[in-house]
């Protein structure tokens, strides 16, 4: 774990060292991180792009296979292998974050391991010399009876310092660190001496090694105090700001949510910010910053994104019209040729009885094989039967021609029966609506 770490812990101390702040050091760890990541959360919401754009056909999907679980979800396994989609690739990077948190919090916690390169035994030798059994209760580090415990382990033989690498012992060991002990603290070291430093923590006047605490006026009130009590509540604002640029950026795409998205953006909108708040009150105040200053850096990425994606998304909108365009003509392709089966039959019984038989064309919210009197010209004209012969209809005329006079003559010879009425439906002539003197 320690080799993990350990190129993240130089990164952040080289920032602490060229701006001899804990604070700044912190957020620049930030930036460098969204930096890096940035193309990776780009392609990210480019694959949630091309989800969105399935939720139709999932829909679809969910009304046809609802029932049976297994069918529904070969098909829409289906769906992704043919649209080139990981379902998975748009939210797996908006975890990355949290990750990066876990690796701060391991290099924080332990600041004399990852800054300052000390081993456990010379990190012991330092709290041996800085009496930190007598400090640690004292400051309320460690409790009376933890102490008393760990002394008598020492005195046992189980262990061979008071001094233990749990929780954030080697932060407040760090804090006791000052330019009055330092010499004497590297001469105790030896040549391991010239490793260790006084580590600032503070940032705007407050220590960064500290854990707020609901009861902040017990420790007075001071800016100090205040000032870290108040900072898990701006990371709960900034979590909540950077959510809804996330959702204003979604619509600026035009980004269509289904029910299943709505409601996982809604639960978000809660966890976040509660997890933001749990953050700020468990761990030191250095994590908050970081949450902080992420938060602020993912609310100017989202607004490029927004601006970087936005002709992705209507050339990937235009792509998937395009091809529903043309599995809506295959569909009407496939359902014209069994539609000509069948009508091929009929026509060899008109034929027989002398019957002529009308094809009625008619508007597109009725069906879509046959909408205007071209359509319906050309498929009396493929049955290739004398009885074949087209029905017109004003009322579905008037919604599909752009000139009705044209599709009469279009229909011309092919023309074997005539419905007139006004596009409301009441007797021809009662509104005058439609060019019944051109007709």
């Amino acid at each position: 774990m320690g080799i993990f770490l350990m190129p993240f812990a130089l990164l952040l101390k080289f920032f602490y060292d060229f701006f001899q702040s804990y604070g700044i050091a912190l957020i620049l760890f930030a930036l460098i991180i969204k930096l890096v990541l940035f193309p990776f959360s780009l392609k990210g919401k480019r694959s949630m792009i091309q989800m969105n754009l399935l939720s139709g056909k999932m829909q679809q999907l969910q009304k046809q296979y609802g029932k049976d679980r297994e069918r529904y979800n070969l098909e829409v396994q289906k769906l992704y292998e043919k649209e080139k989609v990981n379902p998975m690739s748009g939210c797996l990077w908006s975890f990355i974050p949290i990750l990066f948190l876990m690796v701060l919090y391991g290099i924080i916690r332990e600041p004399l391991t990852y800054f300052m390169g000390l081993t456990m035994e010379q990190i012991q030798l330092i709290a041996q010399e800085l009496d930190w059994q007598t400090v640690a209760v004292s400051s309320g580090w460690v409790t009376p009876a933890a102490m008393e415990k760990l002394v008598q382990q020492v005195a046992d033989g189980k262990l061979t310092s008071v001094f233990q690498n749990g929780a954030y012992n080697q932060m407040y060991l760090a804090s006791m660190i000052n330019p009055d002990n330092l010499a004497a603290l590297q001469a105790l070291l030896g040549d391991a001496g010239s490793k260790l430093f006084v580590m600032d923590f503070s940032f705007l006047g407050i220590n960064l090694a500290n854990i707020p605490k609901w009861n902040f006026w017990t420790a007075g009130f001071s800016w100090a105090s205040i000032g870290l009590f108040l900072l898990p509540l701006v990371s709960v604002g900034i979590s909540l700001l950077s959510m809804q640029v996330s959702l204003k950026t979604n619509q600026m795409n035009n980004q269509a949510q289904d029910e299943t998205m709505a409601k996982t953006n809604r639960t978000m909108m809660i966890m976040m910010p509660l997890m933001s708040l749990w953050i700020g009150f468990t761990v030191p105040a250095g994590l908050s910053v970081y949450w902080i200053a992420q938060y602020i850096f993912t609310i100017f990425q989202e607004i490029i994104c927004g601006k970087l994606l936005k002709k992705d998304y209507e050339a990937a909108r235009a792509a998937a019209a395009e091809r529903e365009r043309q599995e809506k003509e295959e569909e009407k392709r496939r359902k014209e040729e069994l539609a000509l089966e069948s009508m091929s039959r009929l026509m060899k019984v008109a034929e027989n009885c002398g019957v002529l038989y009308c094809c009625e064309v008619v508007n597109r919210f009725e069906q879509y094989l046959l909408n205007t009197a071209k359509e319906g010209v050309e498929f009396v004209k493929r049955l290739g039967s004398p009885n074949a012969r087209v029905l017109l209809d004003t009322f579905h005329m008037n919604i599909e021609e752009d000139s009705m006079v044209d599709a009469i003559l279009e229909a011309g010879p092919w023309l074997g029966h005539f419905h007139v009425g006004e596009n409301n439906r009441r007797p021809a002539g009662s509104t005058n609506r439609l060019p019944w003197k051109d007709m």
